[in-house]
């Protein structure tokens, strides 16, 4: 029995319902699917974008793919509820030492950067254009954390070849740098002993050479070569100086108040790098030096074995110790993403624009009564400590303190149940 014309015209009008219906489930099964992950309720601090309120971010393939006050749970594959936590670009750190070296280097990267909420470590010279292959080869290679390096102009990095001239070649560490340029980012001098500026001025060539800014740890302070004239008339804009609340810095007058030098070199350009380290941050300069307006430009720990067990413990407890000293915690945040990222000339990183690495820091600020202690032994109390929750590389969870993105385990019984 053939249908008739009723029933065709019947049939024909239900499908023409249906189609549509059908096209919008599936668009909606679609639009389930369509970021990896989601960090849902937390409250985006991101200096670049001016951002400091609540969103939700969304990542896909390794990448930020949505920024939004609210972002539906069913559009992602897995979700993580950060309710209460804040969320910032991944923390770089300006100055560490992670590369094997004869004055105590040897630290493996992701053992202290990612649990701190460190996606991306510079080193501060201890390679230098000798060594620095084998850096490469050993270090940054094998490192979950981003990895990337002031090369030393000394040849041999840190240790007795920074205090050779014959080791002090700009044109030697030129060569290094076009053959690493991808990894390497400025040029490093430290230690220097003799009453000249030699290591100073051979590095200023190999920045001229390159067109990359030079980090300088002074090391001592002799009145042969003023700290006031590196500051002030040495160093190029953008040039680094760190460890900026070493106790010998010339920092403050007979009365304690700063003097006027170092803000004048602040605004012509220099940048000043807080390198905590092992003895570089007192609190009897950093005390009255913020107190009267100057602040570190970036936010650093020097890391290596010799300070991990001390005053510097890792770069949350650092970024803690300017909280308390009363930066506001989305300058905190500032000097420790953006700021970094632009002193080191990588403007794709510090910030979580759409399009930018999922490289991301969910923490908590805790409240109540900590201690914090300096590099002489002198100890501040504070009301506030900076606590890594989770840290995001590459939109791959690589450290979870609470097991946030982890499955209860009852529910792992489902696909694997007792046998």
């Amino acid at each position: 029995m053939r249908p008739s014309s009723t029933s065709k015209l019947f049939l024909s009008r239900v499908v023409s319902r249906l189609v549509p219906l059908a096209l919008i489930l599936l668009i909606s099964v679609g639009r389930a699917q369509t970021y990896d992950l989601l960090l849902k309720g937390g409250h985006l601090i991101d200096p670049k974008n001016q951002i400091d309120a609540r969103r939700d971010v969304a990542i896909t393939g390794g990448r930020i793919s949505a920024v939004a006050p609210e972002i539906p749970s069913r559009q992602a594959k897995s979700t993580i509820d950060v309710t209460g936590l804040y969320v910032a670009p991944g923390f770089i750190d300006l100055h560490v030492h992670v590369f094997v070296n004869d004055r105590g280097g040897d630290l493996w990267a992701d053992a202290h950067t990612l649990r701190a909420g460190v996606t991306t470590a510079v080193d501060a010279g201890s390679s230098g254009w000798r060594t620095f292959p084998d850096a490469r080869k050993t270090v940054i290679k094998r490192s979950q954390t981003r990895v990337l390096a002031f090369l030393n102009i000394a040849a041999g990095g840190i240790g007795p070849s920074e205090n050779r001239l014959v080791d002090l070649d700009p044109a030697a560490a030129a060569k290094c740098i076009e053959e690493h340029r991808d990894v390497i980012v400025g040029i490093k001098t430290a230690h220097w002993g003799a009453a000249t500026w030699d290591s100073v001025e051979r590095a200023l060539e190999a920045g001229r050479l390159t067109d990359l800014p030079i980090m300088v740890d002074f090391g001592i302070f002799l009145p042969q070569r003023p700290f006031e004239e590196l500051v002030g008339k040495r160093l190029r804009p953008g040039d680094i100086y760190t460890h900026l609340f070493l106790p010998p810095v010339p920092m403050l007058d007979q009365q304690g108040r700063l003097r006027p030098y170092l803000l004048e070199a602040q605004k012509r350009g220099v940048i000043f790098d807080a390198g905590h380290g092992q003895g570089s941050f007192s609190y009897r300069q950093a005390v009255p030096a913020t107190r009267d307006g100057f602040w570190p430009n970036t936010i650093s720990t020097d890391i290596h074995k010799g300070n991990i067990n001390r005053g510097m413990k890792d770069m949350a407890n650092v970024m803690s110790k300017f909280l308390n000293l009363g930066l506001a915690l989305p300058e905190v945040i500032a000097r420790s993403t953006w700021a970094p990222a632009r002193a080191i000339r990588r403007p794709e990183l510090g910030h979580l624009t759409v399009g930018a690495g999922a490289d991301i820091a969910v923490f908590n600020v805790r409240t109540g009564d900590f201690g914090f202690y300096d590099v002489l032994g002198g100890k501040a109390k504070g009301s506030q400590k900076i606590e890594c929750e989770l840290t995001l590389r590459d939109g791959e969870v690589v450290w979870d303190l609470n097991a946030r993105s982890m499955t209860p385990w009852p529910e792992l019984l489902k696909d694997a149940p007792y046998k």
